[in-house]
């Protein structure tokens, strides 16, 4: 999906398990492309992309990615990776220095600990048993920061669940299995480009520990915090798209 306007560097944009391009950065999609050419990719069960019949793997992401670029003529470019997302940044980065020209990379993690993999699990579970509701209530309480929740009254939090649970791509299960098998720690100490790490200091799926390790891994990576949850785009878009257009060049 590419937009592009006149005069404009390019950048790339790789979304969280059970999101899309449209879901993770709409919300910000307008003040990235007044500056970019916006280049993105769905994984598959996402977006319209059928489900892949077998398991996703982190390279088949990057590769999907870059020939997303490949298609729009785009030779270098800056990479914005959010959640699982950021994984497939890294990879893309480690394996392609040459193109990447800046990472801004927001509530990622170089592998699933125990407290992630636990949740990926549940999550994966409440995917198959088929109950919307009830998933939707367990993303609302693993994403959003405890200020967000508490400034809901009871019913439109309950209507927030309601359609949390009914917008969940076909997908998500095999991309949150991703998420639990993934590892790119070592990929980290090969990334070149200048990279900055976005943490929502109130984040309940990823925690901050896990931003903080990814950045302490990649030479010369920066940390921003900011306010919130896992959703910066819900809760801080206005702050997190002047963070990734301020990084990414």
């Amino acid at each position: 999906m590419p937009n592009s306007p006149a005069g404009s560097d390019t950048l790339l944009l790789a979304h969280g398990a059970g999101g899309s391009v449209e879901a993770n950065y709409g919300p910000v999609m307008g003040r990235l492309t007044e500056r970019y050419e916006v280049i993105g990719a769905d994984y598959p069960g996402t977006g319209g992309v059928p489900r892949s019949p077998r398991p996703l793997e982190l390279d088949a992401l990057a590769d999907r990615l870059l020939a997303a670029a490949d298609d729009a003529g785009a030779e270098r470019f800056a990479v914005s990776g959010y959640s699982l997302g950021g994984a497939v940044a890294v990879r893309l980065a480690a394996r392609h220095p040459e193109r990447v020209t800046a990472l801004v990379l927001t509530a990622p993690f170089a592998r699933a600990d125990a407290g992630l993999l636990l949740n990926a699990r549940v999550w994966q579970a409440l995917c198959a048993a088929g109950d919307p509701v009830a998933l939707g209530r367990f993303l609302l309480a693993r994403c959003l920061s405890p200020a967000a929740l508490d400034a809901m009254p009871p019913e439109r939090l309950e209507a927030a669940a309601q359609a949390t649970g009914a917008t969940v791509p076909e997908g998500t299960a095999d991309q949150v299995d991703l998420v639990a098998r993934l590892d790119v720690t070592a990929d980290l100490a090969e990334v070149t480009a200048p990279t900055l790490v976005v943490s929502p200091a109130d984040d309940p799926l990823v925690p901050p520990r896990l931003h903080r390790a990814v950045a302490a891994g990649i030479p010369g990576a920066r940390v921003a915090e900011i306010p919130g949850g896992h959703l910066p785009f819900a809760e801080q878009p206005e702050r997190w798209a002047a963070l990734i257009t301020g990084a990414a060049g």
